[in-house]
């Protein structure tokens, strides 16, 4: 029983992780601004404007979950969590076709060269990402493809959460950290580029899970 309790924490610290990066990873407006302050102002100004988006982030997946949470009687039996699990790799292919065709370079918030402190380019980063409700859409997505909310299992949901806010400040960081590296060859198309291999990897992933879990060959455990 420990070695199973152990296994079933690690799955989901695996898939907080996972929900975080995918929730991150798109190329939206704070991810623009994320990359413009990096390269203007510097590598932790753009990593505190990870962190901002991390904060909003969070807040609606909490949102996404606790409204979730009411519903999760009504996908107990198989057949129904099956048809969940379908839905949300759809929904998830969608975002992924929407992110590749998308252009983040067209409608951008300008960073400017003056610094400003820490804190409000943190503040700032929040703000624009709080600003839009629609990433409610993808967690919703994410939490039904992994199965990720569970009433009645607060430690699970404890470390699910705290993964999601883990893998966020993961790719922020990775982000940051690679923009600083090649800032003198990096310009709006490598935006794109970035963009669209996001997409196509969100694309392939949830491809292969729809036909995984149509296979019966991905199965989640509780």
């Amino acid at each position: 029983m420990p070695f199973q309790i152990h296994i079933d924490v690690l799955d989901w610290i695996f898939k907080g992780m996972l929900i975080g990066i995918v929730a991150s990873a798109p190329m939206g407006p704070v991810g623009v601004l994320c990359i413009q302050r990096t390269l203007n102002k510097g590598r932790w100004y753009g990593f505190v404007t990870g962190i901002g988006a991390t904060v909003s982030d969070f807040i609606y997946a909490l949102i996404t979950g606790f409204g979730m949470s009411f519903v999760m009687d009504l996908i107990n039996n198989n057949h129904n969590r099956f048809v969940l699990q379908i839905t949300g790799s759809i929904m998830l292919m969608v975002f992924g076709i929407y992110c590749f065709r998308s252009d983040p370079t067209k409608k951008i918030h300008v960073s400017g060269n003056k610094k400003g402190t820490l804190i409000h380019n943190g503040v700032t980063a929040f703000l624009v990402t709080f600003s839009n409700p629609l990433i409610i859409f993808l967690f919703m997505a994410a939490f039904a493809q992994f199965a990720f909310v569970i009433p009645k299992h607060p430690l699970h949901m404890c470390v699910g959460y705290f993964s999601i806010i883990c893998g966020a400040l993961l790719w922020w960081f990775g982000l940051t950290w690679l923009i600083d590296k090649v800032r003198n060859k990096f310009d709006n198309s490598s935006i794109v580029i970035i963009n669209k291999i996001i997409g196509s990897v969100v694309i392939i992933f949830s491809l292969l899970v729809l036909i995984g879990t149509v296979f019966n060959l991905y199965t989640f455990h509780y």
